[in-house]
């Protein structure tokens, strides 16, 4: 009997006594303590706990079968985190919050911890500077990096974002962007380097909540329907089929949620096709209100900002933020839950 609740769900006794035979054992009480704090590999673990791999991963099934951890593939990894975005049942959230932090075995559990975070870290930015020159380029080519955000956050606006979806998450920054304000981050991307850099870079921020997903944005492995605000930022450009993608993106979305693309908008810079791998020279607002409608979304006003050009590049690339909603009526959340994030 499986277990996959929040702490604030109704649990049935087998349930809990389930979740509790499951954790009664050391090696697995101190995993939980673990993925408490993130999501982890067999081999992070295994660096962690000092134990083989098959000891490891006998422990992670025994977890799973119960309901208490999930496992994500990416590539040839698979990555482990506590069932449910990080629900326990209250009364094993309560035990594995009372572990004392102190104790001799926790206490160097934790620092194997922040060691294999380091060594993620170093190997995060050893591969993002090979392309950093690559990024460098592009920035100065539009609006700098801190208007777009800002104008982001004006969008999506101030209320509370039950779940975010970011399609092609990249180095992670629209999550760290919009962790403040929302209870569940999602972040899906096609690059295992890439999901590397994000979890480095989300770990340092101290974001140990956000789910990262390996997977395709033309064919995404998330729940329907789930997700009041999807997000897809500077992802559009590298598509053969754009307007596949942002169908994608809808099913996505719950009743009355928002789909947010941040892009190019047309422009003559040809290197970045044959340099950059840009499959399309920006879009117009005619061609994304037409992707939009045929996803069954409703676009909304925009932004527009314009670039400065950079390398005697004249006219630079604007960047536009073109938002939609998705026209259902909400009718199964919660009075507090109708300001969601959604306008």
């Amino acid at each position: 009997m499986g277990l996959r609740v929040s702490a604030a769900d109704n649990v049935s006794f087998d349930a809990i006594l389930v979740a509790l035979k499951a954790a009664a054992e050391e090696t697995r009480l101190r995993i939980l303590y673990l993925l408490a704090r993130g999501e982890f590999s067999v081999s992070d673990l295994t660096d962690i706990l000092g134990q083989s791999q098959p000891r490891i991963s006998r422990h992670l099934r025994l977890l799973c079968e119960a309901g208490l951890v999930e496992r994500r593939r990416e590539g040839a990894w698979a990555f482990f985190r506590l069932a449910g975005g990080g629900g326990l049942p209250a009364p094993l959230r309560a035990l594995v919050d009372a572990l004392p932090q102190d104790d001799a075995l926790l206490a160097r559990d934790l620092e194997r911890l922040a060691q294999v975070r380091e060594e993620r870290a170093r190997a995060a930015s050893a591969w993002f500077a090979r392309i950093a020159p690559e990024w460098d380029q592009l920035r100065s080519l539009h609006a700098p990096e801190a208007a777009v955000e800002q104008a982001i956050r004006d969008l999506v606006g101030p209320a509370p974002v039950r779940a975010l979806l970011d399609l092609g998450a990249g180095t992670g920054r629209m999550l760290q962007l919009l962790a403040p304000q929302a209870q569940r981050l999602v972040g899906v991307d096609a690059s295992p380097a890439m999901l590397q850099v994000a979890r480095a870079n989300l770990e340092r921020a101290g974001i140990t909540r956000a789910e990262l997903r390996q997977g395709d944005i033309n064919a995404l492995d998330v729940e329907r329907g789930a997700f009041d605000l999807v997000v897809v930022h500077q992802v559009l450009h590298f598509l053969d089929d754009p307007g596949r993608a942002l169908r994608e993106a809808a099913s996505a979305l719950a009743p009355g949620g928002r789909l947010l693309a941040v892009d190019f908008a047309t422009h003559e810079h040809e290197f970045l096709r044959t340099g950059h791998q840009h499959r399309r020279l920006g879009f117009d607002d005619a061609q994304m209100a037409a992707w939009f409608t045929a996803a069954g979304l409703e676009p909304q006003p925009g932004v527009r900002l314009p670039g400065g050009g950079a390398d005697g590049l004249e006219g630079g690339l604007t960047v536009v933020l073109w938002l939609a909603r998705d026209p259902r009526v909400i009718t199964d959340w919660s009075p507090g839950d109708r300001n969601s994030g959604v306008a």
